[in-house]
């Protein structure tokens, strides 16, 4: 039996285990792998690769790392190596159509929510900080609208409340990499339909920025709650406090409702070498895990230790 010739393009964490799904199939020929190119990060900008190009320079995969996808020395690459299918999951780049339509291939997404529901950049900080009771991924036909392409099917996966972002991505990652060959052997053989999503349905989301994690006191407990899981690890819950003089910007990495306590939003209700537990607009919020600028996290409570804070204080 003929394998089935594929092409994957995928650049964050979620999109790893798929690849190594991919790589491992024996029914399928994966004639190239592509990536973004490697960019300046962390405090010193050095330049580092997707998590995509991490794992492949790990395993001696041989990658494209991709200035624009839709170059026409790209394009013509992707023409001699004659995929059937074109697999795309976190890769970042839009796919113009002349690759959508590229004779003999078919462009499939994987997307990290149950579409039409988040569509766009930021599906898995979306369902959490909406409290969704239930997510998942979805494999989808490509079409030149921004993930408006008909559905060939959706796995669900119930969350339970504590996931964070970067969790979930993983958790996310592992569903869709066990389903792939399966999915992709159905739409390769034409016995899988694609069927039009309902554009009533939709919910767009937009790519994070820093600002966005700024927190707002006045919110409810589990509101913030959830935003500090959804912008886990990027682009994090953010909150000022004045403390000597100075104005600090404190990252909130983990927390915990305590619907119990009450008090003006932003107000400390409890500071000391337990816990540090403050009001928000309905219920509190026990401040679990800080990371002070230019410091390594640490507890609440021991950011406390060298930071008193006086019970009543507004932040």
């Amino acid at each position: 039996m003929e394998k089935l010739r594929v092409y994957f393009l995928g650049a964050g964490a979620i999109a790893v285990p798929v690849l190594e799904a991919l790589s491992a199939c024996p029914a399928i020929d994966l004639v190239g792998t592509g990536t973004q190119v490697d960019r300046p990060a962390g405090r010193h900008r050095r330049l580092t690769p997707t998590p995509v190009g991490e794992w492949a320079a790990a395993h001696h995969h041989p990658i494209d790392k991709i200035p624009s996808v839709n170059a026409p020395e790209f394009i013509a690459h992707l023409k001699a190596l004659r995929p059937d299918i074109i697999l795309v999951i976190s890769f970042g780049q839009l796919l113009k159509k002349e690759i959508l339509y590229l004779d003999g291939a078919v462009c499939v997404n994987i997307h990290a929510s149950l579409l039409p529901r988040y569509r766009g950049a930021s599906p898995i900080a979306a369902a959490i900080i909406d409290q969704e009771e239930v997510t998942g991924i979805t494999f989808m036909k490509m079409a030149e609208g921004l993930d408006t392409g008909a559905i060939y099917r959706r796995y669900e996966y119930r969350l339970d409340g504590t996931e964070n972002a970067m969790r979930l991505e993983h958790i996310l990652g592992r569903l869709a990499a066990h389903r792939t060959p399966e999915v992709l052997a159905e739409i390769a053989a034409g016995t899988l339909p694609a069927m039009p999503q309902c554009p009533t349905a939709a919910k767009l989301t937009h790519k994070l920025h820093k600002e966005h994690g700024l927190i707002d006191w006045h919110k409810t407990a589990g509101e913030i709650d959830a935003m500090v899981r959804g912008y886990y690890p990027w682009p994090g819950a953010c909150f000022h406090l004045e403390h000597g003089g100075r104005n600090l910007t404190l990252r909130l990495t983990a927390a915990g409702v305590v619907p119990e306590m009450t008090g003006r939003p932003g107000e400390v209700l409890r500071a000391d070498k337990r816990q540090w537990i403050v009001a928000c607009g309905d219920g509190a919020l026990e401040l679990s895990q800080v990371v002070p600028e230019g410091k390594k996290e640490m507890s609440g409570a021991d950011f406390l230790r060298g930071c008193r804070i006086a019970v009543g204080t507004i932040l």
